[in-house]
């Protein structure tokens, strides 16, 4: 599929009129699809829906997968055999081993077996297990340019998965990220489509090996994800909406794809996103609600082009319970996503999965969905477990090598390739390289980060809880200045006194997020410091270091380019590090003198103003692009501060420009609205807001209704009356993180700045007092966004007696909450237990 070169040094890409017909690396093995019908004819209904899901091992018992002949199982993020965080390797392989004795058992007596596999989420590394190797996410991977590194990070990955007796991973995640809202950014490998195809290819030949390699073991099956363009969605939104055409669905799109379907790849899954284009046709228009363009519904899109079109012969997966997700679909019904072409359901909680079996086989018996889409679907499950050679291997115990999770070459490689991700962005003469004997202050936000240098999908969802038990054996920034520095050299981290030091290191850089927790609204700028008071105090601590005289070389860490020019002009050198992971040594091993040059290149263009999310590259590959309205063009105040392939060396000779690079002035803002009366929240006609529970490790947000009962896993709420007659509401807050809020309708924002002045009142009757901090605010998304703790206050209340609470709304703007975008006027979270009521909730004006 490729022509010539780009100026990248990959292989370019032509233009796709059509969808085109796929070569797989697997072709068709007659002797396997005998047996494949061989095996499908002997099942029944039941145990052919059973092949078809995929719960998660919270949710699910040996004994489900016995009686229900369950195909597969997935541990999710943050999951661990029997809820222990460092749970040993051994404790892995027996669980994996008691649930593929349990299939086993389900199988005796038969005159045939279907091995159980074992899924899991191995993104970068195998992330979730304890004493595991864990790589730099795939936008510093991007950064390296390099493929065959990607190739050998897919081998040492499935090594250490199939080490634990697993057999499947979830990556590699091939999407072609457009917009640095989104809070999936950094899983994806940069924004130039061939980039996206060379790394596709060469993550799947990893991962897999060839068909030999497969089936001899210490090879997993790899998932192509997610089809597709979910790095397409309009204003970046997770699980939102791509509006592009069919063309740039190929062109930009589908590109990792195409190169992993050749390359083998057995398992392509869906994404939660939606495409909204003509072409995207309801498959049984007037029978129910109409199909609302969720990519898991989608005919075209999974049949007609993935299997059809492209000739896809492996498993198409679902994420997480995103079935439930479309039109005509529930928690515990998959009718409409199967017959638009779905083959396994990956569904999380107990009552669904086993709700999707019951409707799924009573489709099947009132002719809804035709046994011939089973039969499609189940074929398709038997087919790559006979390819991955599962009927031939003993039991996980006896086949895991388990000496090889977080084996010394691979955590080698690991450090290699976090060398190889970072980017030079600038260079004074004589910085750099740093001396070993040389007085180092080394400070900032991520200086001693584990979490900020790893990222999210480590050892939990949001990763946002890393610490140093997590990796006893890894490095901080920090640590490893320190193990650089000779005996003659000096590191301290006091920077009350900056002066003395021959460098600062300045480690710098975003927290730890995954999906919709890292996702910027659309009003919310890219600068670095705009976006947290923490982040804002890296800016002052550059800001100071250079009055002071003190050369500083910042190191950022990032899932996403962020605008942060003032910064850069505040560093002598300043070097885009990702999120390189837990050995920081392979920051060093550049930094200092006697190490590697820079090699990184920037995978994606870097902003110039605040405001250029969505700006992008013209692929070099389509003559004729326009740039979709989804994007804003590169050119004017959005032409790249710094370009796709811009990378600077410390050994070329060359003397890069240190001129001062222009800052991008924000235009005033205007008048703060006119305000005259109250801001009604909650009160006694109700609200003119939807009620919501939600919590910042979980992605459900559930309604919380005035007029009866609400139970979920996180809040309990009932209605009550309040002290004023009107309608009140109970919380009981049972122990995880969790937060109730008031969001507007339309998920518009209202300028609210003339409340400034006045307060956020309500009633509150405190029945069991928090076990921890509870926070107001006024956003969703405690704990990225601050809060203002109530805790004190609530102390101060009569126990079991209505009282009112009035805070101010300048406490809440001067602890970083923006009462210029205000689409939840109110919000209560705790990570704790309590059991308040609240009433009369409003914004009152000065």
């Amino acid at each position: 599929m490729t022509t010539y070169a780009n100026d990248t040094g990959l292989p370019a890409l032509r233009p796709l009129t059509e969808w085109p017909r796929l070569t797989s690396a697997f072709p068709r093995d007659p002797e396997i699809e005998r047996q494949v019908a061989e095996l499908l004819a002997q099942l029944t209904l039941e145990e052919k829906v059973g092949q078809m899901i995929q719960p998660e091992l919270a949710e699910l018992t040996p004994e489900d997968v016995r009686d229900f002949h369950i195909g597969s199982a997935l541990n999710g993020a943050g999951i661990w055999p029997g809820g222990k965080r460092h749970a040993a390797v051994q404790d892995w392989v027996d669980t994996v081993d008691r649930f593929w004795a349990a299939a086993e058992e389900g199988w005796r007596g038969r005159p045939f077996r279907i091995p159980f596999m074992w899924a899991t989420d191995a993104v970068h590394g195998h992330n979730n297990v304890f004493g595991a190797t864990v790589f730099p996410h795939n936008i510093g991977l991007g950064a390296a340019g390099e493929p065959e590194l990607m190739r050998r990070i897919g081998e040492a990955t499935a090594r250490e998965v199939a080490a634990t007796g697993m057999d499947w991973t979830f990556a590699p995640t091939v999407t072609t990220p457009r917009d640095r809202r989104w809070g999936r950014y950094y899983e994806g490998y940069g924004e130039d489509p061939a980039l996206v195809h060379a790394y596709g290819r060469a993550m799947v030949e990893g991962l897999q090996g060839d068909v030999t390699a497969l089936r001899a073991g210490g090879r997993v099956v790899s998932s192509l994800k997610h089809w597709i363009a979910d790095g397409g969605t309009e204003n970046g939104g997770d699980r939102g909406t791509a509006r592009c055409s069919e063309q740039i669905l190929r062109d930009i799109h589908a590109q990792g794809f195409l190169a992993g379907i050749e390359a083998g790849a057995q398992c392509v899954m869906v994404s939660f996103s939606s495409w909204s284009n003509p072409a995207n046709y309801d498959h049984t228009p007037g029978v129910g609600a109409p199909y609302n363009d969720k990519v898991h519904g989608s005919r075209f899109l999974l049949t007609d082009v993935l299997k059809d079109a492209l000739g896809f012969d492996g498993i198409l997966l679902s994420d997480w319970d995103a079935h439930a997700e479309v039109a005509n679909c529930a928690a515990g019904d998959a009718g409409y996503a199967i017959n638009a072409g779905m083959d396994v359901l990956m569904v999380a909680g107990r009552e669904a999965w086993q709700g999707v079996h019951r409707s799924t086989v009573r489709y099947v018996r009132d002719g809804v969905i035709p046994m011939s889409r089973i039969d499609d679907a189940v074929s398709r499950v038997l087919r790559v477990k006979l390819r991955l050679g599962l009927w031939e291997r003993p039991r996980p115990s006896e086949r895991a090598g388990t000496q090889l999770l977080g084996a010394p070459a691979h955590r080698a490689l690991s450090r290699e390739a976090a060398s190889k991700s970072l980017v030079l962005l600038k260079s004074s003469p004589g910085v750099l390289p740093l001396s070993r004997s040389a007085r180092v202050l080394v400070t900032g936000s991520a200086a001693d980060s584990l979490s900020k240098q790893c990222g999210g999908w480590t050892f939990s969802w949001q990763g946002d809880d890393v610490d140093r038990a997590d990796f006893p054996d890894g490095t901080t920034l920090t640590d490893a200045v320190r193990n650089s520095l000779a005996t003659a050299g000096q590191l301290t981290l006091d920077v009350d006194d900056p002066a003395g030091y021959d460098v600062a290191v300045v480690a710098i850089g975003e927290d730890a997020y995954a999906e919709m927790r890292g996702t910027l609204k659309p009003w919310r700028s890219l600068g670095y410091a705009d976006l947290k008071l923490s982040y804002a105090e890296d800016l002052a601590l550059l800001r100071r270091l250079r009055a002071a005289g003190v050369p500083t070389v910042t190191v950022f860490f990032t899932g996403r380019p962020l605008y942060c020019t003032e910064e850069i002009n505040l560093s002598d050198a300043f070097v885009t590090a990702w999120l390189p992971g837990p050995y920081a040594e392979g920051i060093t091993d550049v930094l200092f003198e006697g190490g590697h040059d820079f090699q990184g290149r920037l995978p994606v263009s870097w902003p110039r103003t605040r405001d250029s999310a969505a700006v992008n590259r013209i692929p070099p590959h389509l003559p004729d692009y326009r740039v979709p309205p989804e994007e804003t063009a590169p050119e004017g105040r959005h032409t790249p501060l710094f370009p796709v392939g811009h990378g600077l060396r410390m050994y070329d000779g060359k003397v890069p420009s240190t001129d001062q690079l222009p800052l991008d002035t924000p235009e005033p803002a205007p008048p703060a609205p006119h305000v005259d009366g109250p801001l009604r929240v909650l009160d006694a006609d109700g609200t003119p807001y939807d009620l919501k529970v939600g919590g910042h490790n979980t992605w459900s947000r559930e309604a919380v209704p005035l007029t009866g009962p609400m139970k979920c896993l996180i809040v309990h709420s009932d209605p009550v009356p309040g002290p004023t007659g009107g309608v009140g509401l109970r919380l009981r807050y049972t122990g995880y993180p969790a937060f109730v809020y008031a969001e507007s309708p339309t998920g518009t924002p209202a300028d609210l700045r003339g409340y400034l002045g006045g307060e956020v009142r309500f009633g509150v009757r405190v029945l069991q007092p928090p076990t921890g901090p509870l926070y107001l605010a006024c956003h969703d998304d405690y704990p990225a966004q601050p809060g203002v703790d109530l805790t004190p206050r609530l102390r101060e209340l009569a126990p079991e007696e209505w009282s009112e609470l009035a805070v101010p709304l300048a406490e809440l703007a001067a602890a970083g909450m923006d009462l210029r975008h205000v689409d939840v006027p109110f919000m209560l979270y705790t990570e704790g237990t309590a059991v308040l009521e609240i009433a009369d909730v409003s914004w009152r004006v000065p």
